[in-house]
């Protein structure tokens, strides 16, 4: 496993994760109102925004690149791994990468867990501190949870 810095040229490869990953998983959580809030969140402007930055990160199994982690300052964003990559130590490996890189900083980490991802955060540590609904097409609601890691 490696992770490296995304360039500009990496911006499709970040969509096509972020986006192939919430079309996998996502439909079994939320309405698909919120599904389409998702995807538009992360279009190609923020995700190019980001890489400007100098915040996204690509993870790669050797062959190809699997998952992506975004750290604005003490958050993380854009945690992502592709279905099949799912369970192997990638997702892991991308979130003790971001809290390493944020605890450089900062005492603590914070982020927006969707619920398919909650549980995952819960046990690694992350407290619920504010809970969020976005109306989103169609009458939908966007549910989700603020949270923090203290270092």
């Amino acid at each position: 496993m490696k992770i490296y810095k995304a360039q500009k040229c990496s911006i499709e490869t970040v969509k096509f994760i972020a986006h192939e990953t919430i079309n996998s998983v996502f439909p079994h959580y939320y309405p698909h109102g919120a599904v389409e809030f998702f995807l538009h969140h992360h279009r190609e402007e923020n995700i190019l925004r980001d890489i400007e930055a100098g915040d996204v990160f690509l993870i790669n199994d050797g062959n190809a690149d699997v998952g992506t982690v975004t750290v604005n300052g003490n958050e993380i964003n854009r945690l992502f791994v592709l279905l099949e990559f799912q369970g192997k130590g990638y997702g892991k490996c991308l979130m003790e990468f971001a809290e390493k890189l944020v605890a450089e900083k900062y005492d603590c980490a914070e982020l927006s867990a969707s619920l398919s991802a909650k549980k995952i955060y819960l046990k690694n540590g992350y407290i619920e501190t504010e809970y969020h609904i976005i109306d989103c097409e169609n009458g939908d609601k966007l549910c989700f949870d603020y949270m923090k890691k203290k270092f």
